[in-house]
């Protein structure tokens, strides 16, 4: 077999150290991929497939990219769930002995990328390790890009179900699990199907206490509680095996990841991966796309850090009394100054994403543009903290403290760094003139070459008295001094002869050797200067890490209570009282998506009123289409609003903080796990069940209807019962049903009361007013809206006939009064006349007279007096 060539040997000797990486092989301008990786490439990139003599029979398989246009590729690649293993040259050409010394330098991964333009500005980046045991599970949420790190942790009891709601908060886009926690199939199946992002088991053998907890306390700051990894072994797992991963991908120190943050349950509201999904938080259930989700609404932010918080706070609202006051009061002062929040907003509008651009800094990939850009978001600080000199709320005093106008740095770039330089750090270009002396003079060498040369030759001139003395050039032996044979006489002893010609000599001195080398190799030097000093620019700045980070929250805060106080003033929300009482009571709340959806149309709002004694359970009635479902969301979603710190769509709120939001909302099938719409539903009902508690807010909407009648009948009868007793859950509850025998349970439950959606009917036609008012409704109008959304008129005149016949045959609904007659010859017999006068009564309660025209309130009135005619 035929030996291969050294640069295919050396190709093969790094490959080998990363088989499930594509390897990105540097030669001279191009990445070059060969074999298995050029195939895949070419495929995913749509390169050409070429080939490559390597010293054996068949050419290698490669493709390649520009070196300079390599991001995009890497980008393509790594988006598509694929690693790539970055080999660089890693020693000059010019001056290497033999083939090239080559390594890799950095392994990019769907979790580790640092790049602006492999990255959505608006969301984290999230890189995921699951460590979980028979006692219990560590969760470690670091995103590389910013330095973020976030620590969980679960007793056993519920380990499986709370790995499966932080992933779905965090949504990584890489995980890393132990092997036992790859065996848990409900985990890896939601890693794969709901997450759709790819794992790596980690190897037993990497799980070493010592090393591991070695690895940690390098991280960390000295005042982090190391006592949570000494007590809990799952987060140092989790924690330990996360730095040692990404340490080996990133090739460095992970300096930016320094502060961690130990989740705390008790701190956030929780809500389950369903209510999330169902309330729309972040992205439509149907497109998920983010134009009709909560935050399309909420978030008007300016800068890349603002929208990252946002997402974060709507994500994990509050259930800290303190904390929430804190945000609502700089809402209120900056929503009161539309001044000063139009000059704020308008100054983060021209600041970018300094978080990751420190990063980058930091792990020296950021180029000379990105100083400028640091430099001109740093230029804004001052107009910020300005504006805020004279603010009075604690948590915008704290903002105004904690913003540091890096002066220091701004002064560093801006002295250092040309205006415009160019993308590259290897070309030169970067440094501004005056701020190098050496710098300097090598570049007044290459643009002044020839003025140089010339001022030597007459300073030569002079010293010695030739008049013709000459400089000039050859390629044997460079710039030499040309004397006639005539003035031979004049040279001085230091000068070193090189040449006999006929009528002259030619001569060397060192002065002229040190131009030579000044002049011949300036450009190369400058290049090589260049980078040096910008090494150092960069490493100065990466030095000042912690203030930057500091001033970058500082920003994020402001941005996220600007964009809250510009939602606020522009779509009309009030401030609602937050108390720690068990009351919801909201007059005249909007749906904050629905109102915006609508374009311009009215809003129907609706009052509500929840507490944990005589208004624990609303049971909502009434057709489809009609808005319960709207309704219900409108509450959780104004509850979840005013937990957040955020202003709320109504005319006024008290909300009562609830530790919880469960929803069971809507059917469909979860075919990944095997689950049918009924399973799903009951998984989801008992979950709610076992969790809820007294303090907890639960939407439920239509439980039951994926079985049959009688036992979904019962079924949601037992769960309302179960929410509704005091000695089980007694959470506030709003719960939809077409089941509409459960409305009896108003007057055999204490808490529970009957609301429905209220509806205008014209003879066969119907109306949906969207108010929810007192009272069961008085049908399901089942056929009504069967004709309003298009069934064909044949099918609908024959489910009148239908249903016409099913209830003249109904039984007898046993919960009604039965009046019993005794006739002469005592013979028993059933009269309903109690009955149909109740009929009338209830009629009477569910009319809305405000909504009633005069000719409408007659033909009511004249129904009502025909019905009480055939009592």
């Amino acid at each position: 077999m035929a030996k291969l060539s050294p640069m295919m040997e050396q190709y093969f000797q790094i490959k080998q150290n990363y088989p499930d990486s594509l390897l990105f092989f540097r030669l001279g301008d191009f990445y070059e991929m060969f074999f298995d990786d050029a195939k895949v490439a070419s495929k995913e990139l749509e390169l050409v497939l070429t080939g490559r003599d390597c010293g054996q029979e068949e050419r290698a398989p490669m493709c390649g990219v520009p070196f300079h246009s390599a991001d995009s590729y890497i980008a393509k690649l790594v988006g598509r769930g694929y690693k790539v293993a970055i080999c660089e040259q890693v020693e000059d050409p010019a001056t290497a002995k033999g083939i090239v010394k080559r390594d890799v330098v950095r392994i990019v991964t769907p979790g580790t990328v640092i790049e602006s333009n492999m990255l959505d500005e608006s969301k984290n980046n999230y890189f995921a390790s699951v460590f979980l045991s028979d006692k219990n599970c560590g969760l470690a949420f670091i995103d590389v890009s910013t330095g973020e790190v976030h620590l969980d942790r679960a007793d056993s009891a519920n380990a499986e179900a709370h790995i499966l709601n932080r992933l779905g908060c965090y949504n990584p886009s890489e995980v890393i699990i132990n092997k036992y926690g790859a065996s848990v199939k409900s985990v890896i199946s939601f890693i794969k199907n709901r997450l759709g992002v790819d794992y790596q088991i980690v190897s037993e053998n990497d799980y070493d206490v010592d090393n591991l907890k070695s690895l940690i306390y390098s991280h960390i700051s000295d005042d982090t509680d190391k006592s949570e990894f000494e007590n809990n072994s799952s987060l140092l797992y989790a924690f330990g095996v996360a730095l040692q991963y990404l340490r080996g991908v990133q090739k460095n120190e992970l300096e930016n990841i320094n502060d961690v943050d130990f989740y705390n349950e008790s701190s956030f509201l929780t809500l389950d991966l369903t209510a999330r999904r169902n309330l729309e938080l972040t992205e439509t259930q149907l497109r998920r796309e983010k134009k009709g989700s909560l935050l399309w609404v909420l978030d008007h932010t300016k800068t890349a850090m603002g929208k990252r918080l946002i997402r974060n706070w709507v994500e994990q609202p509050l259930v800290n009394y303190s904390s929430i006051i804190l945000r609502q009061n700089a809402v209120e002062e900056l929503s009161s100054d539309t001044i000063l929040l139009d000059s704020l907003m308008d100054c983060m509008g021209d600041m970018f994403d300094i978080e990751r651009i420190m990063t980058r800094i930091v792990y020296g990939s950021a180029n000379a543009k990105e100083l400028r850009t640091l430099g001109r978001t740093i230029e804004q600080l001052s107009s910020i903290k300005a504006n805020l000199s004279s603010v009075k709320s604690k948590m915008l005093t704290g903002i105004y403290d904690d913003i540091d106008l890096l002066e220091d740095v701004y002064e560093l770039i801006n002295t250092s760094i040309c205006d415009d330089p160019p993308l590259t750090v290897r070309d030169g270009g970067m440094i501004r003139d005056g701020y190098n002396e050496e710098l300097d003079t090598l570049r007044d060498i290459v643009n002044n070459g020839k003025g140089y040369l010339s001022a030597v030759e007459q300073q030569e001139q002079e010293k010695t008295g030739i008049k013709k003395l000459k400089i000039g050039y050859n390629r044997v032996f460079g710039y030499y001094i040309e004397v006639t044979n005539s003035f031979k006489d004049l040279v001085p002893e230091h000068y070193i002869r090189k040449q006999t010609l006929a009528n002259a000599e030619r001569y060397i001195t060192q002065e002229l050797k040190e131009l030579e080398s000044k002049v011949l190799g300036a450009q190369e030097r400058i290049v090589r200067l260049e980078f040096e000093i910008f090494s150092g620019i960069r490493s100065q700045i990466a030095a000042q890490l912690e203030r930057v980070r500091i001033t970058a929250r500082a920003v994020a805060n402001l941005d996220a209570l600007c964009s809250l106080s510009y939602t606020a003033v522009n779509n009309n929300y009030t401030r609602p009282v937050v108390d720690t009482s068990d009351e919801i009571i909201i007059e005249n709340g909007r749906h904050p998506v629905v109102e915006l959806m609508l374009d311009g149309a009215p809003f129907v709002p609706n009052d509500t009123h929840l507490d944990c004694r005589g208004n624990r359970t609303a049971i909502i009635t009434g057709p489809n289409m009609a808005g319960k479902s709207t309704y219900m969301r409108q509450v959780a979603v104004i509850t979840l609003m005013a937990q957040i710190g955020s202003f709320v769509p109504a005319s006024s709120a008290k909300i009562g903080i609830v530790d919880r939001i469960f929803t069971r909302v809507g059917a469909s099938d979860d075919l990944s796990a095997g689950q049918s719409t009924f399973m799903l539903e009951m998984t989801e009902v008992a979950d709610i069940l076992k969790n809820a508690t007294s303090k907890s807010l639960i939407v439920f909407d239509e439980i039951g209807r994926g079985t049959s009648t009688y036992d979904g009948m019962s079924i949601a009868r037992a769960v309302l019962e179960y929410t509704a007793d005091k000695k089980k859950i007694g959470a506030k509850t709003l719960f939809a049903t077409h089941y509409h025998e459960l409305t009896e349970l108003e007057d055999t439950i204490e808490g529970v009361n009957n609301f429905n959606t209220s509806v205008k009917k014209r003879g066969d036609d119907i109306t949906f007013l969207r108010r929810i008012v007192k009272g069961p409704a008085d049908g399901s109008y089942g056929v009504e809206v069967a004709k309003l959304a298009g069934v064909p008129k044949a099918v609908v005149e024959n489910a009148k006939k239908i249903l016409a016949t099913l209830e003249s045959q109904a039984p007898v609904n046993m919960t009604q009064k039965v009046v019993v007659d005794q006739t002469e010859d005592d013979d028993i017999q059933l009269s309903f006349t109690s009955s149909a006068s109740d009929s009338i009564i209830e009629k009477l309660k569910i009319i809305d007279v405000n909504t009633l025209t005069p000719i409408e309130a007659m033909t009511v009135l004249f129904e009502l007096q025909k019905d009480a005619k055939n009592l």
